[in-house]
């Protein structure tokens, strides 16, 4: 391992700077690619989810009975 501030870690750090600018611009590495593709499955899950528990409310709704999680009642308040 070599420090940035020795010789031979400044000749690695002028190599990579020089191979940076062979890299086309929007490359993506596989392992970004393998996480981007994680991020979005965990997402669309917990969107699914959500989207399961609001149709669930509205046919609750449609049917008379009261949507779980609504409005709270104010303290003092009556049910209707």
């Amino acid at each position: 391992m070599f420090g940035a501030a020795s010789e031979p870690g400044k000749a690695v750090l002028d190599c990579l700077n020089k191979l940076v600018k062979l890299v086309p611009s929007g490359s993506v590495t596989p392992a970004a690619q393998k996480n981007n593709i994680e991020q979005m499955a965990m997402r669309n899950t917990r969107d699914q989810a959500q989207m399961q528990a609001l149709q669930k409310q509205r046919m609750q709704a449609a049917q008379g009975g009261a949507p779980q999680g609504g409005q709270p009642q104010q303290p003092g308040a009556q049910a209707a």
